[in-house]
């Protein structure tokens, strides 16, 4: 399966149904993927917009999207991605980058901050989890990683797609196993909830 098919698939499959954005040229091949996937895709006029915009959905919705470009899109989004990670808001932020080849002699490439690593690493302070998939065979486990404890922490992560690398074919996972654990556990917690009402409900009768 293409790695972009992949990524905006399980996204959807964990809860994401719009996405909030600013297309730039390092993150054009991802937004293919995203337009032909199952989210809307929701273009916004500037990157704090998109970024704040992901924490409400976050909220409500309870996971949230924002996709932009290399730096001058991932940077600009910061602000917005640290107030979520203040706030125990679980964003993802999708971000373009200059692809596996563009990185081999280190050129000087438009939008580029000080390293290739730069970005990933400002993102570190503001995050759970953070990937740069540069790597086919690893990128699937890699997605799956940062989305679960964006769930599981409730708290931003980081998700670096270089351009040429959007398109690869990748393996990917059976997830049919992980589904029937989250059914199964899905049912727990219902089944501890009403016990716990249960027993409330009980003390009370006691106590009158």
């Amino acid at each position: 399966m293409p790695m972009g098919e992949f990524l905006f698939a399980y996204l959807h499959r964990r809860g994401v149904r719009h996405s909030f954005g600013v297309p730039g040229d390092f993150a054009l091949p991802t937004y293919a993927w995203l337009e032909k996937s199952q989210i809307k895709s929701i273009t916004m006029t500037h990157e704090p917009g998109a970024g704040f915009a992901a924490d409400a959905y976050s909220r409500i919705n309870g996971i949230g999207l924002v996709c932009v470009t290399y730096c001058v899109g991932g940077l600009n989004v910061l602000n917005a991605i640290a107030g979520a990670y203040a706030e125990k808001s679980p964003v993802v932020v999708v971000s373009g980058a200059p692809g596996r080849k563009d990185r081999e002699k280190d050129p000087l490439l438009h939008h580029k901050v000080k390293t290739f690593e730069t970005q990933r690493r400002v993102y570190d302070e503001v995050t759970v989890a953070s990937a740069v998939l540069l790597d086919e065979e690893r990128a699937a486990g890699e997605i799956i990683r940062c989305v679960e404890a964006c769930l599981r922490h409730k708290r931003p992560v980081y998700i670096e797609v270089p351009h040429d690398m959007v398109d690869r074919e990748i393996p990917v996972p059976d997830l049919s196993k992980e589904i029937k654990a989250l059914r199964r556990s899905r049912i727990r917690i219902r089944s501890r909830r009403r016990w716990a009402r249960r027993r409330r409900c009980w003390r009370r009768r006691r106590s009158r």
